[in-house]
């Protein structure tokens, strides 16, 4: 697996809705890969945070700097 082909199917990790082989090779790529580990960390605390916000709570000029960090992660 590759580290753009883990970032895609993150959400579905997280979720648990990878079949079992898919999530082998996932976990198998966070064993060797710290770039890719620390992402999945990264996202498991930002959907704990962002799941505590009240979207109505951003600004606009939030909301539209985080759309803009989340567009432009680097794949690889």
């Amino acid at each position: 697996m590759t580290c753009a082909e883990l970032v895609e199917l993150v959400t579905a990790f997280l979720d648990g809705a990878l079949d079992a082989e898919t999530e082998q090779r996932f976990v198998e790529h966070l064993a060797v890969c710290d770039g890719c580990e620390i992402y999945v960390e990264q996202m498991r605390r930002t959907i704990a945070e962002v799941g505590q916000v009240e979207p109505e709570s951003l600004s606009d000029e939030t909301r539209d700097r985080l759309l803009r960090a989340f567009r432009t992660f680097p794949l690889d």
